[in-house]
This record gives C-alpha cells, sequence and structure tokens, in this order.
C-alpha cells in the first residue's frame, strides 16, 4: 500500500519533534520533510507535487500558516492542508478554512486522533478537533438565523411605492415622478415619505443606497 506523504511546518522544534514521534507510530505514513518557514516550504513545494498531506501551524514568523495556505491552494489545489495548532480562536479558525485549509485540528490530539484525521483528510474528507467542529456548526447557525432576520426585516414596500422608488434611482424629481406615474406631486410626496419610514432613512443618497443593498431596484 502506497504511503501517505507528510511536510510538517511548524517554527517550534519542540513541537515539530512531538508530531514527528506521533507519526513514527504508523507504518502507512512517511514524513518527508519539516519547515520552520512558509516560504521555504512554499518553494519545495513547487518541486515536489507529490506531496499529500501537509501539517500546517498558524503563528510563524514571516509568513503565517493562513497565508501559506491560501498560497499553496491557488498553486497546488490537490494538495490537502490540516492546520495544526493551539490556536482556536474562532477567527482563525475561520480564516483557515476560507483560505482553503482542508482540516483544522488542536495540537493536544492523540497519535491515533491523528493518523484517523490524516487518512480520512486523504481520502477526502475533512477532519476538525470536536470544539472547532462545534465552533463551525454553532457560526452556521448564526449565520441562518442572521440570513432569516434580514428576510423578516426586508422593507416591504407597495407597488406604487416600488414605482416612485425606481424612478428616485434614476435621479427624477417630485415633478418628473408625477408626470411619468401620472400622479399629483403631493401624492408622490406621500409617496416618498412612507419610503423613507419604511427603509429607515432620511436622504435621497441613503434610499438609494439602501435600495440597492436590498435588492429593491
Amino acid at each position: 500500500m502506497k504511503k501517505i506523504s507528510i511536510v510538517v511546518v511548524d517554527d517550534s522544534v519542540l513541537m515539530t519533534q512531538a508530531i514527528e514521534e506521533k507519526l513514527s507510530f504508523f507504518e502507512d505514513l512517511n514524513l518527508l520533510r519539516t519547515f520552520d518557514r512558509g516560504s521555504e516550504f512554499l518553494e519545495f513545494a513547487s518541486n515536489h507535487k507529490y506531496i499529500d498531506i501537509i501539517l500546517m501551524d498558524i503563528e510563524m514568523p514571516e509568513m503565517d500558516g493562513i497565508d501559506v495556505t491560501r498560497v499553496l491552494k491557488k498553486k497546488h489545489p490537490q494538495m490537502k492542508v490540516i492546520m495544526l495548532t493551539v490556536v482556536d480562536a474562532d477567527n482563525e479558525v475561520f480564516k483557515a478554512i476560507k483560505a482553503g485549509a482542508d482540516g483544522y485540528l488542536l495540537k493536544d490530539v492523540t497519535p491515533q486522533e491523528l493518523h484517523d484525521s490524516i487518512v480520512i483528510t486523504h481520502g477526502g474528507g475533512a477532519s476538525l478537533t470536536p470544539s472547532i467542529a462545534l465552533k463551525s456548526l454553532q457560526f452556521l447557525r448564526n449565520a441562518e438565523q442572521h440570513a432569516q432576520v434580514e428576510e423578516v426585516e426586508k422593507p416591504k414596500l407597495t407597488a406604487r411605492e416600488n414605482d416612485v422608488l425606481r424612478q428616485i434611482c434614476q435621479g427624477l424629481d417630485y415633478k418628473a415622478i408625477a408626470s411619468n406615474l401620472f400622479i399629483s406631486p403631493p401624492t408622490v410626496r406621500k409617496h416618498i415619505e412612507n419610503i423613507y419610514k419604511k427603509l429607515h432613512v432620511h436622504s435621497r443618497l441613503e434610499v438609494i443606497d439602501k435600495a440597492k443593498n436590498n435588492n429593491l431596484i
């Protein structure tokens, strides 16, 4: 059976040694190289496209692991990156995932957990430390709730108010709008007052901006 080729990118000698020890228990894993600088690893990766898994730290000098991952994935999307770090801050987790990380583990994983995560990721899956997986679920739930709130709060304009709104966004004044819609200027003024109230705005520029952001035009 072909071994899974692995590279470790971590500026901590002690952490690198600990990772090496964990990997040494498994015959199906092959540690190719270790790097303490992301830039050096990227240079190596450009000439060694057979790398299967990269175990990437986040906090490193010169170029952090998230930036290294972002650059690597653009050039070599087939290479799988597992963030292996002590950092579990929400913003770092989601920045890493957005950069293209295929997994996110904390460094206190056991040798067996690390091995299983590598195998899962190599097979096309995604591996997350349970606490990180929970953060991801909470983020998705919050995002969905936020979207639902936005949908509920989306301004409800009448058909005529929408007609007036489109005219406003074209830069027309009261008289022009009244002429185009065959209504009186006072009626236009009343519709505009209602639009301002519903959109919670106080000027023509604000109403145009709000209309665009809410896909009302």
